[in-house]
């Protein structure tokens, strides 16, 4: 569907001098005392975590709720609790451990950044939003997250829940529409005080209200810190029809085909004949296409005439 976002473009040029409801400063102080009293104890947020850690829970909370990251997240840390640990091992074992997590690519891009970090950055994880960009598979929001939840700078961290509340906090809009823009990015940046431990408190305030109380179909208004000066509320448009992001289904799906596959070799310490990994899925046609896919993507390798192994030939 359509999406009305001029109303919130245009406000991103006056929030740094008006908030909708709010004088300059105070969304930011609201948020952050609420999250001081009703923050989720999530491992990665513990001030003790390494920059590692809060990189490896970013890659795997993309996608992937929270209830299943935690136990992926802490058996991947005991095993390789820095980037160099990661590294001195084949891609193979990324894969595996990474077991059902979903979207196993990711295993892979964490394996790489591994690489890269210990290769190129003496096995520390840069501070450096630029630097950490150029590392494989990090994107703008992966680095804002780790220079800002890692290194306590102020950065912009704005994933689908921080773009909902801010859309609806300052620009009165009920749904903040599919895609992370450079508005999105000026107006989260234009609530963070100054001071950077403020702002990386900030951010991670907004994002768990976006997650937990201004959520996209059921938000928990009534609770929330900035109900008395929220635009939405004040406004009173309501919810759109139908999220504007629909929830994929699995079943039957090639990412469950692919899955299956991958579950299969993952479940044996040795190459898995063709016969064998027949056995995954029952339909030919689908099975061959899936297959074709893994290979292509490099989660699996076909190391002779019918036999294959987790990752990419060495």
């Amino acid at each position: 569907m359509s999406h009305p976002r001029p109303i919130f473009d245009a406000l991103t040029a006056e929030i740094d001098r008006s908030i909708v409801g709010w004088p300059g400063g105070a969304v930011a102080a609201a948020a952050i005392a609420w999250f001081a009293g009703h923050a989720r104890d999530l491992p990665w947020r513990h001030r003790d975590t390494t920059a590692w850690g809060v990189l490896v829970s970013e890659v795997m909370l993309q996608q992937t709720p929270v209830v299943r990251v935690q136990p992926a997240w802490h058996a991947w840390m005991a095993r390789w609790p820095e980037p160099a640990d990661l590294a001195g091992e084949p891609v193979a074992e990324a894969i595996r451990m990474w077991d059902r997590l979903g979207y196993p690519r990711r295993a892979m891009r964490l394996h790489a950044c591994s690489a890269a970090i210990t290769a190129s950055h003496g096995g520390r994880v840069p501070d450096d939003v630029t630097i950490l960009r150029g590392l494989p598979g990090i994107g703008t929001y992966t680095a804002h997250a780790v220079a800002a939840f890692a290194y306590r700078q102020r950065h912009p961290v704005v994933d689908t829940n921080v773009r909902r509340f801010v859309s609806r906090a300052v620009g009165g809009q009920a749904d903040a529409g599919d895609v992370t823009t450079s508005a999105d990015l000026r107006a989260t940046e234009a609530l963070l005080p100054e001071d950077p431990e403020r702002a990386a408190q900030a951010s991670a305030a907004f994002m768990e209200i976006g997650a937990v109380l201004c959520t996209a179909r059921s938000p928990r208004c009534d609770e929330c810190p900035l109900r008395t000066g929220c635009a939405w509320r004040s406004l009173g448009v309501p919810l759109p029809d139908a999220p504007s992001r629909r929830r994929q289904t699995y079943a039957g799906t090639e990412r469950q085909i692919r899955g299956a596959l991958l579950a299969t070799l993952r479940q044996s310490l040795h190459p898995v004949d063709q016969a064998h990994l027949d056995l995954s899925w029952p339909e030919p046609e689908r099975r061959a296409k899936a297959l074709a896919t893994l290979l292509a993507d490099g989660l699996v390798t076909e190391i002779s005439d019918g036999v294959y192994a987790l990752g990419s030939p060495s």
